[in-house]
């Protein structure tokens, strides 16, 4: 179980707010995205490596995404703010509810 992963030059560790930005096809139009959130996974090894961001919505849905390390998609990724959380996987997150889930 992975703690940490290098992901564009940037070390992102289980538990850190990050903003990902990915680039996606409209039409001929190249078009950025930004997903922010919460790290609560990062799973498997070497070019199969991917990591989960859960983020709350407006209405308090909580929506995750799967990155793969590798994707050619992703651009950047930025780290907001540092969790010293020990535990390889944040999945309790789930299942809080407001602001707890955002306080981990």
């Amino acid at each position: 179980m992975a703690l940490f992963t290098k992901v564009k030059d940037v070390d992102v560790h289980v538990g850190d707010e990050v903003k990902v930005t990915t680039t996606y096809k409209d039409g001929e139009k190249t078009k950025k995205q930004i997903f922010a959130g919460i790290v609560i996974a990062i799973k498997n090894a070497g070019e199969n490596k991917s990591f989960t961001v859960r983020k709350m919505s407006t209405s308090g849905v909580g929506i995750e995404r799967i990155f793969p390390v590798s994707w050619p998609m992703l651009e950047q990724i930025q780290v907001v703010k540092s969790n010293p959380i020990r535990r390889a996987k944040l999945y309790y997150i789930r299942t809080q509810v407001g602001k707890a889930a955002l306080e981990t």
